[in-house]
């Protein structure tokens, strides 16, 4: 070591390239070394020291500007911007950590816009009788949900996960979604709208799924959004949702309207 290494040498003992440490010589980082005799420039322990203090903390986050100094300051100093340096770490780590999270729930659509809590939902839909096309439309409605009123989303799903639990709920929740393959004009729409709003009306806490897709803002907008998706105009799909709302406007509770917001 007394005669020093080449600079390839020493780009491969900090761990970086030539062209790193030339960089490192341009902006004053590393004191170039002399020439040897054979005309090589011969890098001893305190340049390879120099190089990877430079490396490590260039790897931290630390701007090549805020280098020089750092390493010339004082130790009190010097400690100081190190405390700062392992706290933006953290945070690297820590945001590093949740895009791993999210590359490994890239495996499955629902958990790359879902909570853990609404993905549990929609794989237990199937056990209470519900098909797939009943899970994509509930999947759907989630993801706008969580998109148009984000605040109050942890509670709308809080609330389906109880309601769930009702067999009542469950058995008309399934009827509304058979609506699909009926007319428009179906009396079978008007019975099962009665029934919805009748249970919705006697069970305040179910009828909270309905009342909290309301956002503070363009209220209207997004609740038709949400409740509405997947309709189709003048379907049956879109009579039940208009006569269910009427009858719990005529019940006294507050649905928007289409013409306002």
């Amino acid at each position: 070591m007394a005669a020093g290494v080449t600079i390839g040498q020493a780009a491969a003992f900090a761990g970086i390239t030539i062209k790193t440490v030339r960089h490192y010589h341009k902006l004053g980082l590393v004191e170039e070394p002399a020439r040897d005799s054979s005309g090589y420039r011969r890098y001893g322990s305190a340049e390879l020291l120099r190089l990877v203090q430079v490396k490590t903390l260039a790897g931290a986050g630390v701007p090549l500007a805020d280098i020089g100094p750092l390493l010339d300051c004082d130790a009190a100093p010097f400690a100081a911007a190190l405390a700062d340096v392992e706290q933006h770490l953290t945070a690297r780590i820590a945001a590093l950590a949740a895009q791993r999270d999210m590359l490994n729930r890239l495996t499955s659509g629902d958990r790359t816009l879902l909570p853990d809590r609404a993905v549990a939902m929609l794989e237990a839909m199937p056990t209470l009788g519900f098909t797939p096309e009943d899970v994509r439309t509930a999947r759907e409605s989630f993801v706008l949900a969580k998109a148009l009123v984000p605040e109050s989303f942890e509670d709308y799903l809080a609330d389906i996960e109880h309601a769930l639990r009702n067999p009542r709920f469950v058995e008309l929740t399934k009827r509304s979604a058979e609506v699909i393959g009926w007319a428009p004009d179906d009396p079978r729409v008007v019975e099962l709208a009665t029934d919805m709003a009748e249970h919705y009306l006697a069970h305040p806490d179910h009828l909270r799924i309905v009342t909290g897709l309301q956002a503070h803002t363009e209220t209207a907008t997004r609740y038709r959004l949400i409740a509405h998706h997947g309709e189709e105009r003048d379907s049956a799909a879109a009579r039940l949702a208009s006569l269910v709302e009427a009858r719990l406007r005529a019940g006294g509770i507050d649905i928007p309207r289409p013409d306002r917001g």
